[in-house]
């Protein structure tokens, strides 16, 4: 079905209730493991359906934000997701309390009830008016940034417009842009603070009803991290410092030679990689996805069905458009097995990645979407993360069809740009932990803790610029899921370190590496993360030689790679 065609209507939150409390009663009632397997089974179904309905209204929100219909159901599924979670927890609890729990683990595995008990540690019925609070903030985050209309270059561009001119080879018109951008923010500046300052103690207050004192376990136990610690994401911090920041800050010396700079780098001289200018994909919005057409029928069978069911489906929304949300993701339809693409192309490089990286999402959701449970078909957010990084770098195999006569360009960049990532992602984690360790700072505070961090984990930035906003050390207030999804970022950092060991095995062999990533990616979420990585062959990224070594690999490729004629 194509996604136009998906039917959608509101259901009466009373009956989902009842249903919720039914499903419980009877597993409760269930005399037998037969029994107590057709309740879960039932129940399994029913909520594909749910969950559809509410991934519909979501999706069709944030592709126009201004559509009143779907914005009062975004409303609707806000206020009521909190207060379905409250009968959610009574089945899990139900669940937790089974006699048959053992019969359950024996046919679903023992992750169901691992994750069962983190999620029960995440939620309390005393705190949904703090969690239906926190969902009105940040769906007046997302619709603030999606308002953004700014004048420039005698045109008005929304945020996702206006990238391609912070990119631009001409000096003044890129830093113009960057200028017109932090002059938005800025403008912004004081509800920007407003909405994160009463998320912050809003958070704290939650985590302190819960008994945890502050948020900090709490965002732990939401991001369901069932195999890592506080202390091993603090290790890795470490490592990023002590092995990736030297790497990075090697090649912003590079960069800043090459385009006649000094270093450390504006910001928005740090946005150019190459004097004539970064890599621009070949052709239009459907080349791109022509070309992405073309790369998964090479890449193996499974990828080709996937992705031209996703073309003939409707299921790609992937233009810049007024009264669109900022930002990209892929969510999954379940009641129709299907996946789903939101994006924002704006003529850069993303763009690709927009066709590699949610894709990757996207066929890893694909391969598993038929999977008992339900919650199986996708990993932990981390684990998600392989999928599409690794994707990413499994692309190249078709850069000269993406990129033409920039593939070389791209290939270098995309290397560069992977290694240089991580700094700035691991400091987005360490700025979230000062954040709830010390929700009573303001908002100067945190601008100041951002612009210290900067200074550690990006020495390559010059602070003393004359852009504002990102200069004064508020660059932080751009980056969404500081405002949406708590301790999210780290997942990217850890990820992008596998996805490295994933390019350093397709330099040896393609084929090998790709039979590694189908090991890694057929498991689903059945498994948690580091023994979905040890399953496949793969080094945990909190081990300190995995990223030692992917940094030594990614080096010497970077150092012989052959830039004549790239000017």
């Amino acid at each position: 079905m194509k996604f136009s065609e998906m039917p959608y209507t509101r259901p009466d939150p009373d009956e989902l209730k009842a249903a919720l409390k039914g499903y419980t009663d009877r597993l409760k009632a269930a005399a037998s493991y037969e029994e107590a397997r057709a309740v879960f089974l039932e129940k399994e179904e029913a909520e594909k359906v749910v969950y559809t309905l509410g991934t519909l209204a979501q999706v069709r929100h944030t592709i126009d934000t201004r559509d009143k219909f779907y914005d009062d159901e975004n409303e609707f599924w806000d206020n009521i997701g909190p207060e379905l979670a409250e009968y959610e927890h009574a089945w899990i609890e139900a669940m937790l309390e089974s006699p048959f729990r053992g019969e359950f683990s024996e046919e679903y595995g023992d992750l169901l009830f691992v994750n069962a008990e983190i999620e029960q540690k995440a939620f309390s019925p005393e705190i949904i008016p703090e969690m239906q609070k926190e969902n009105e903030l940040t769906t007046e985050y997302s619709k603030l940034i999606a308002s953004a209309q700014i004048p420039f270059d005698g045109g008005v561009y929304t945020l996702s417009q206006l990238t391609p001119f912070k990119t631009d080879a001409d000096d003044e018109k890129r830093l113009a842009a960057w200028k017109a951008e932090g002059g938005w923010y800025k403008e912004h500046q004081e509800r920007l603070d407003g909405i994160y300052d009463e998320l912050t103690h809003l958070r704290d207050a939650m985590g302190k009803k819960l008994g945890y004192g502050g948020f900090t376990k709490l965002g732990y136990y939401r991001m369901g991290r069932n195999c890592y610690t506080k202390d091993d994401v603090e290790k890795f911090r470490a490592a990023v410092r002590k092995y990736l920041v030297p790497v990075v800050d090697s090649i912003m010396r590079d960069r800043a030679k090459r385009l006649g700079k000094e270093y450390p780098l504006s910001f928005a001289d740090a946005a150019l990689e190459f004097r004539s200018g970064n890599p621009r994909p070949a052709g239009s919005a459907d080349d791109i996805l022509e070309q992405g057409r073309k790369f998964y029928d090479m890449l193996s069978p499974e990828t080709s069905e996937f992705f031209r069911t996703m073309l003939n489906d409707e299921l790609l929304d992937v233009l810049s458009t007024e009264g669109k949300a900022g930002g990209g993701y892929c969510t999954g339809i379940p009641q129709y097995e299907v996946p789903f693409i939101f994006a924002n192309f704006n003529g850069t490089q993303g763009d690709v990645e927009v066709v590699t990286h949610e894709a990757g999402h996207a066929f890893s959701y694909w391969m598993n979407r038929r999977r008992i449970p339900t919650e199986y078909a996708w990993p932990s957010m981390e684990a998600c993360e392989v999928h599409s990084m690794s994707m990413e770098f499994f692309g190249w195999m078709n850069a000269e069809g993406f990129f033409g006569g920039d593939a070389r360009k791209f290939m270098y960049s995309h290397l560069a740009g992977a290694l240089s990532f991580i700094p700035y992602g691991t400091m987005v984690d360490h700025f979230q932990h000062t954040v709830y360790e010390k929700p009573e700072m303001t908002p100067a505070e945190r601008h100041a803790e951002w612009k210290r961090l900067l200074g550690i984990y990006m020495p390559w930035m010059k602070l003393d610029g004359d852009i504002p906003f990102y200069s004064e050390g508020e660059g932080w207030q751009r980056q969404s899921h500081i405002y949406q999804s708590p301790f999210y970022y780290i997942d990217y950092c850890l990820a992008q370190t596998v996805a490295l060991e994933f390019w350093a095995m397709i330099q040896k062999d393609r084929e090998d590496a790709w039979k590694h990533y189908m090991a890694y990616t057929v498991q689903g979420g059945s498994r948690t993360f580091t023994d979905l990585l040890k399953s496949a062959g793969l080094t945990t990224p909190f081990d300190e030689e995995c990223l030692k070594g992917v940094c030594e690999a990614a080096t010497k490729w970077l150092g012989d790679f052959d830039l004549t004629g790239i000017e």
